[in-house]
Parts: C-alpha cells; structure tokens; sequence
C-alpha cells in the first residue's frame, strides 16, 4: 500500500503519513488506531502494566 492509499483511508494526508513513517512527527493514539483499523483492517490494543 502507497502512502497515498494509507492517507485516503484515514483521511488525511500523505504529506502526514511519510512524517510518521520518518519519524519526523509523533501519531496520536487516535492517529494510530485509524492508520491500523482502516488502514490496515486490524485492531489495537494497548496494555498498561504498573
């Protein structure tokens, strides 16, 4: 998948795609969790260990 196709599923840009992919900019959560659910088809889950 092209950074273009990841960015129109998740609406935004590839522009914002290719910052994350380079470490340039930190993904939100809710960030995240859209590039893996409609990008991706998948789920995430996020584990808090005290």
């Amino acid at each position: 998948m092209t950074q273009e196709q990841l960015a129109q599923k998740v609406g935004t840009t590839k522009s914002y795609i290719s910052k994350i992919e380079n470490d340039i900019k930190e993904a939100r959560i809710s960030t995240l969790q859209k590039i893996i659910e409609l990008g991706f088809g998948g789920r995430l889950e996020l584990n808090i260990k005290l």
